[in-house]
């Protein structure tokens, strides 16, 4: 074990940082639907002028939409904007042929139905 791992008896970064991965802690009831949307692309790795085309936005608007993000999100980089992305994506994401929903109904078991 490291010396952290020592000091604080868990090798969970999460534990030991007292961040926690789950979805409710990101506060995205805070976030517009636009915001949302934008959130989600995100987590897709685009860059701003391809989220900018996607959205049929101004490059500065979509600067200014992660900007809004990631303050209210409580992060400090786009990059970590983008992993909650990745994490959150089932409550953000509403369509439910979605390949990320079909993916965790069946890894749990559940039949799915695909539009």
């Amino acid at each position: 074990m490291t010396n952290w791992a020592e000091a604080t008896g868990t090798t969970c970064p999460y534990r030991r940082t007292g961040h926690t991965p789950e979805p409710g802690s990101w506060r995205l009831e805070a976030l517009t639907d636009r915001e949302r949307e934008v959130l989600l692309l995100l987590g897709t790795g685009v860059g701003n002028r391809e989220l900018s085309r996607e959205l049929g936005i101004a490059e500065r608007t979509v600067k200014a939409h992660i900007s809004n993000i990631v303050a209210k999100l409580g992060q400090q980089t786009r990059t970590q904007v983008a992993i909650v992305s990745a994490l959150a994506h089932n409550a953000l994401c509403d369509e439910p042929s979605c390949s990320q929903h079909l993916a965790l109904a069946s890894s749990r078991g559940q039949k799915t139905t695909a539009a």
